[in-house]
């Protein structure tokens, strides 16, 4: 039977290490709650990925890490909410790259890609994929036939205008020799709706929203838009091996803070963000929900990164003369 004294030292014990569990990690850059800015729906690529984030960080930090849904504008909104908040390092966005070098070039969004906002930290890479009606020829071959043989009277799906799902449908029907007619959406999941049920018939879109509907037979995948195979689909040619070199699109996503936020706190918020990637957990729920794990970058070289994707995607926008009407 326990003394007075034995059970006094094991509620001290307990008191002690339920307040050591609310205490900030030694290493983590704050000791408050984070607001994590997510410019797009719930449920979408960059949402999955946010709240795997997020849940790592909140055990990194020992602190509530929230995720906040702000879409609209091509990620302007969401741009918008992370400028607005005091640059100390409480509010950072999660965005894929799209919003950053690809939306921008065709949409005024009233922010600069490259100096409004800084990257902290790639999480993971998406893949792209070309995805169709069950109903539809098997083959990227057959495929294209079948697109071919109405003109006009077809249309391509993508998960928002000026996006690398825009770019992808406008160049495949211009290599293909296509007439289909581009229909945009707000999100992956309204989009993949429509096509699912033939209403349309192909989309580009991320693995990690298609994924799952691959594995169920609701779609079927055509290629993968990038110069490799994925991990993920192993043996899924790439467009590239299909006579469609010009495809090769994938979009990072990862953690951004406002421009201003001091080079010091960026870099704690990075090394944070690596130890939070480095749970096992967390690898194996971003792989699992499609994504391709990245090499660390610092913050400079992944600066240089966006600022280089932003280049070559403005030579694709004026190549293929890209709008957000077409």
């Amino acid at each position: 039977m326990p003394t007075a004294h034995h059970s006094c030292f094991t509620r001290r014990a307990l008191l002690g290490l339920g307040a050591a569990l609310l205490l900030p990690s030694a290493h983590a850059w704050t000791d408050k709650p984070v607001r994590i800015v997510v410019p797009a729906p719930p449920g979408g690529t960059m949402d999955v990925a946010a709240r795997i984030v997020a849940e790592a960080l909140a055990r990194e930090t020992h602190q509530p890490v929230i995720v906040d849904n702000k879409p609209g504008a091509g990620g302007a909104i969401g741009v918008q909410a992370l400028r607005a908040a005091p640059p100390n390092g409480q509010t950072l966005m999660f965005t894929a790259s799209n919003v950053l070098t690809e939306i921008p070039l065709v949409m005024k969004g009233g922010f600069d890609p490259l100096a409004d906002v800084q990257p902290v930290a790639f999480v993971a890479r998406g893949t792209m994929v070309l995805v169709g009606a069950p109903g539809l020829p098997k083959d990227l071959k057959g495929l294209v036939g079948h697109l071919r043989g109405q003109p006009g009277k077809l249309s391509f799906a993508s998960y928002s205008a000026g996006t690398s799902s825009h770019y992808a449908g406008v160049i495949f029907n211009q290599k293909a020799g296509l007439d289909l007619q581009h229909v945009p959406f707000a999100g992956s999941p309204p989009a993949l709706v429509q096509v699912m049920a033939g209403t349309i018939p192909v989309m580009f879109d991320g693995l990690s929203t298609s994924r799952g509907l691959l594995a169920a037979g609701k779609l079927q995948v055509y290629g993968v838009a990038s110069k490799a195979r994925s991990p993920q689909l192993p043996d899924v040619p790439t467009l590239a091996e299909q006579g469609y070199p010009e495809l090769d699109f994938s979009n990072w996503v990862g953690l951004v803070a406002a421009g201003n936020l001091p080079a010091e706190l960026a870099g704690r918020i990075h090394a944070a963000v690596l130890r939070a990637l480095a749970q096992p957990r967390v690898r194996e729920q971003l792989l699992a929900n499609g994504f391709d794990l990245v090499e660390d970058q610092s913050p400079a070289q992944m600066a240089q990164a966006v600022r280089a994707e932003y280049q070559r995607n403005a030579g694709i926008v004026k190549a293929f003369d890209i709008r957000l009407n077409q």
